[in-house]
Formats: structure tokens, C-alpha cells, sequence
């Protein structure tokens, strides 16, 4: 059944792994390791050209923010845990800056987009300039994470990427407002809501449902592999946990947004190859942990 669509013996599973594992992070013999290409200011026009020239033959985006935690939790009475959610989400989002994004886009069997006269394969990670840890509201175990994975604060205030020069990019690139683009993502809630306050220059709706009517405009197509994960009966836990249980090795820092989206794109190609039976379809648009998990779907 749909519920339970599941496990490959371990052997079966261990050894796709591998093969997806060097298919997407460059682990074959001779070939050059994946590539994070840190994109600032005085970079951003230049990066998007790139990215405008490789969404079409790469049309699965899979994207990781970091941000200052969470601040606030909204008191009163909800209907429902996923009402709790997003008027909690909403509530940080609007009040708090980005800090980074990631963006790993990969082709219709996971492989990455290889640029330059190396070849080397490639993801990209946004620093933004807007977060200011002397001045704004944060939470200090969220900072303290980000500063022990390395994020330089005073080197993303001086050089990082203004976010609404970004958003302008963004909405020209063909990688929003795209039917033929995927969203790959993990537990994404706040990663959304973050992208889309920067594209709509505004604080997020007041319901979910309006939320998932602009998530329907600008990603269309979004699979969260936290949702998915319910229906892996032996997959449990963040994405640490995944990319351990699924042998997905990292490239770069965790904790870190370019590493991060690429080890969520290699966990999803090993869930949808070995889960899935390479069929995700019936399982997009669906947020975890807001109402669209509960029936009410994005579409």
C-alpha cells in the first residue's frame, strides 16, 4: 500500500546508495569533488547567468536556508497543531532576516550541472546581507550553531547579497514561476516562507491557505522529504539522521545552506529510487508540519 512503500534489503540499499552517492558528489575514481560556488554582491549578476543557463536541463532545485532561529511562539487558541505552526512561522519570518540559501539543481537522474573549463560539478550558496547579530533579535543557540559551522556575520554584512536585488534575479531566472521546475526540500516551512517574504517584498498572509496559494504561484512543484519520510517506514529523524541512514556523504560544512541543499538533493534521488519506485508525483505539495500535510494539498 501507499503507506507502507517499503525497505530494500540492507545490501540493495547500501549498494544504490554508493552509485547515487558518486553520481551526485563526484565520488568516482578521477573525477572532481562537487563544487560551492559562494555567491556575494559583487558575484550575484554573474552567478545568475549561470544558474539562468542551466535550470532547463537541471529543472529539480533543491534548496536550504539558514536564518536566526526561532524568537517567538504565538499564544492563544489554534484549531489545529498546523494553525500553531504557521502563525508561529509567520510570526519569526516576518520579524527576521536570511542569512543564506542554497540552491543544488540537478537533472532527471540527479546529476549536477558541471561549469567551467574543469567541468567541476557544481551548487550555489546566497550570503545575505541584511542579518545584523549586534543589532537584531536572534536565537543565540541557532547563531552560535552557524558561527561554529563557520558563517562569517560581519563578512555577509560588508559583502553579502542585498535581498531585494536578489529577488529581482530570482523572478527572471526561470527558476520561479516555473510549472517545469521541481522543489526538492526538507521540512521547509520556514525555508519558503523566508523566499517568499524576499519575492513578494511583503509579510507572509495571515492563513495558510493564502500561503499555499502564493507557494502554488512561485514553486508550483515541491516535494518535502520530510513528508516523504512517512512513507519509508525504516527513515526516521533530521536530515543528518537521513543522510547517515541513506550513506549520503557531505560535501562542505553542515549547518552550512549550499551543503546542506545538496545533501537534501542526493537523499531525495535515494528515496525516490529505492522507496518510490522513481514515483514521487501524488506526494508534492505538501509541507510538513503545516495543513497541507493533513489532506488540505497545495494544489
Amino acid at each position: 500500500s501507499d503507506q507502507t512503500l517499503g525497505n530494500l534489503p540492507a545490501m540493495a540499499m547500501s549498494d544504490l546508495a554508493a552509485a547515487v552517492i558518486s553520481k551526485a558528489n563526484g565520488g568516482v575514481d578521477g573525477e572532481e569533488p562537487v563544487e560551492i560556488r559562494e555567491v556575494w554582491a559583487d558575484n550575484l549578476e554573474a552567478e545568475f547567468a549561470l544558474i539562468r543557463d542551466v535550470v532547463d536541463e537541471f529543472p529539480f532545485v533543491a534548496m536550504d536556508t539558514e536564518f536566526p532561529g526561532i524568537v517567538c511562539r504565538p499564544v492563544g487558541a489554534f484549531r489545529s497543531p498546523a494553525d500553531y505552526n504557521y502563525a508561529t512561522l509567520k510570526a519569526n519570518v516576518d520579524m527576521l532576516h536570511l542569512i543564506q540559501l542554497g540552491l543544488t539543481f540537478s537533472g532527471p537522474t540527479g546529476e549536477l550541472p558541471a561549469l567551467g573549463a574543469g567541468r567541476r560539478r557544481c551548487v550555489w550558496q546566497f550570503n545575505f546581507r541584511e542579518f545584523d547579530d549586534e543589532r537584531d533579535i536572534f536565537a543565540t543557540d541557532s547563531i552560535e550553531l552557524l558561527r561554529h559551522s563557520g558563517i562569517d556575520f560581519r563578512r555577509n554584512a560588508e559583502r553579502g547579497v542585498d535581498a531585494r536585488r536578489f529577488a529581482e534575479l530570482l523572478m527572471s531566472s526561470g527558476v520561479v514561476l516555473n510549472d517545469a521546475v521541481y522543489w526538492v526540500t526538507f521540512h521547509a516551512g520556514y525555508d519558503f516562507g523566508y523566499l517568499l517574504k524576499i519575492l513578494t517584498c511583503n509579510s507572509l498572509p495571515d492563513t495558510q491557505a493564502g500561503f499555499f496559494k502564493l507557494m502554488k504561484i512561485y514553486f508550483p512543484t515541491v516535494y518535502d522529504i520530510k513528508h516523504l519520510m512517512k512513507f519509508c517506514n525504516s527513515l526516521h529523524g533530521g536530515l543528518n539522521k537521513l543522510a547517515e541512514l541513506l550513506d549520503v556523504e557531505r560535501v562542505g560544512e553542515s549547518h552550512q545552506a549550499g551543503s546542506d541543499s545538496l545533501v537534501t538533493s542526493c537523499a531525495f534521488w535515494k528515496l525516490k529510487d529505492s522507496f518510490f519506485a522513481g514515483s514521487t508525483e501524488k506526494y508534492a505539495g505538501v509541507l510538513y508540519g503545516l495543513n497541507a500535510e493533513n489532506g488540505v494539498s497545495a494544489h
